[in-house]
């Protein structure tokens, strides 16, 4: 462990050609490094259209949520 702390920088270049390191502790393996072998793929805009459905009162608030959200649902409680 030690070693591979003070020769970190040094195993993840070697992970980055393509070695796989295993870093023991007390003779025991307990990680491996290994280089990423898959590219993140970029997001693509657009690709779940049609799949999802938003309601037309989407941006309507029923009057008891907004009171809830405001706290006049809670003082009203308070009050009686």
């Amino acid at each position: 462990m030690y070693e591979a702390k003070k020769q970190f920088s040094d195993l993840l270049n070697r992970v980055e050609r393509g070695e796989e390191i295993v870093i023991a502790r007390a003779g025991h393996p307990v990680a491996r490094l290994v280089p990423v072998t898959h590219q993140i793929q970029p997001r693509v805009p657009g690709s779940c259209r049609g799949q999802i459905v938003i309601s037309d009162d989407f941006d309507e608030l029923p009057s008891s949520l907004l009171a809830a959200f405001n706290g006049e649902e809670a003082a009203r409680a308070a009050a009686s």
